[in-house]
């Protein structure tokens, strides 16, 4: 059974940056490809980034792109989000999921296990 806790979440300015965490149990985390999801008041949850089982290759959505940076340790069964130039709009509750498939994928659907989410509020 995997089990997933995000933090790092909570209230920033505008302009301003945050770095989650999102710590994952079980001897597999390497196994996995680790997503970022997000999903605002009122809307569905939307992809935000994604890193392969490696760490070698990274994926974003273009409302992301350039802004945040996903990374990953396997010692440390950890992967995190840096996000930089916090925008209004990034105000959402954030989850973290592991997907078993070999492959990015950017449906939630797709996702194996997910963790309960850390609230990031961005002020204007």
């Amino acid at each position: 059974q995997v089990q997933i806790l995000e933090s790092g979440g909570g209230l920033v300015q505008a302009g301003g940056s945050l770095r989650l965490s999102c710590a994952v149990s079980g001897r597999t985390f390497s196994s996995y490809v680790m997503d970022w999801f997000r999903q605002a008041p009122g809307k569905e949850r939307e992809f935000v980034a994604a890193i392969t089982r490696s760490g070698g290759s990274t994926y974003y959505s273009d409302s992301v792109k350039g802004r945040f940076t996903i990374s990953r340790d396997n010692a440390k069964n950890t992967v995190y989000l840096q996000m930089n130039s916090l925008k209004s709009e990034d105000t959402a509750v954030y989850y973290c999921a592991a997907d078993q498939s070999i492959v990015i994928n950017t449906r939630a659907a797709a996702m194996d296990y997910w963790g309960k989410g850390t609230l990031v509020t961005v002020s204007s």
